[in-house]
């Protein structure tokens, strides 16, 4: 099985995705092509995602048995921890001298 989350996308991906697969809530795509199909969609979001982000879960030959693709913005981004993926988000500095409140 295969999902797909779009987040901030572009007009038109959510649209192209329905074909291959069948969108369960709002930007969350869920089915299963074929690697080919799976490839091939992945290198259309990752090229037309713009200020947005994809994200892509697909099944792999790993203790947890599925692995993570992102594209563009990066809001999360999937971290190696000793085998497992685990997904860590961006750091924010602080603003170190905030203006005065009036």
């Amino acid at each position: 099985m295969t999902v797909i989350v779009l987040i901030a996308a572009p007009d038109g991906l959510r649209g192209h995705l329905t074909r291959w697969m069948v969108e369960v809530n709002a930007g969350v795509f869920v089915g299963n092509p074929s690697r080919r199909i799976r490839d091939r969609l992945w290198d259309l979001l990752a090229d037309r995602i713009g200020d947005g982000q994809a994200v892509l879960v697909e099944p792999a030959a790993n203790e947890q048995g599925w692995a993570v693709r992102t594209a563009g913005r990066e809001r999360w981004r999937p971290i190696d921890f000793d085998g497992l993926i685990l997904s860590a988000r961006r750091r924010i500095q602080p603003i170190e001298n905030p203006p005065a409140a009036r």
